[in-house]
């Protein structure tokens, strides 16, 4: 499957909020997500993602061990994406780094998940603070076939300009790069 996903800065989130608590209740998590790579960034080079997230909810904690292929949509970069539930993080961890995978970067996300259906879709919209940048971001998702990713990111821009936020807000800034931008050459935790 692929994730025909949009994300978007946004400047009115009390605003936002509201419109998405229209839609669904919330689900309020808090995401430590871990990126690996080889030693020798291969896996960047090639555009693809390794990643352990560690979700913290009110009723649960769960691990989700995701590898994300080469991007299929140069301009919204949805990529492809193959998820499983893990039952032990530091196990994970450790053969990720036993197979010669090493951490690049780790941070928390902040996040308040909203399920809904738009256009005949499951919609994913995920209002985002990571502590080390700047601003709220929502990510809104749906996950298609690669035949029919460009009808889903219409379907994702309308429900992003329904909640009120402007097309020209849409980025492609990835909050790995502008957590190490912020962090400067330091170490990937």
């Amino acid at each position: 499957m692929i994730e025909a996903e949009l994300k978007a800065r946004v400047h009115a989130p009390e605003a936002v909020m509201r419109e998405l608590e229209h839609l669904a209740s919330a689900r309020v998590e808090v995401y430590r997500d871990t990126y690996y790579d080889l030693p020798d960034g291969s896996l960047d080079t090639r555009d693809q993602e390794l990643r352990v997230r560690t979700v913290r909810g009110t009723d649960d904690t769960r691990t989700i061990l995701t590898f994300k292929d080469a991007k299929v949509d140069e301009v919204s970069g949805s990529k492809p994406e193959h998820e499983t539930r893990v039952d032990d993080a530091e196990a994970v961890h450790a053969m990720l780094k036993g197979l010669g995978y090493v951490p690049v970067i780790a941070f928390e996300k902040r996040c308040r998940n909203y399920e809904f259906e738009r256009a005949g879709r499951s919609m994913l919209a995920t209002l985002v603070r990571v502590p080390e940048v700047d601003g709220t971001f929502i990510e809104v998702e749906t996950l298609v076939d690669e035949d029919d990713v460009h009808s889903a990111l219409d379907d994702v821009r309308a429900t992003i300009q329904s909640l009120g936020i402007s097309l020209g807000d849409l980025t492609r800034e990835r909050y790995t790069d502008a957590v190490a931008a912020r962090r400067g050459p330091a170490s990937p935790n």
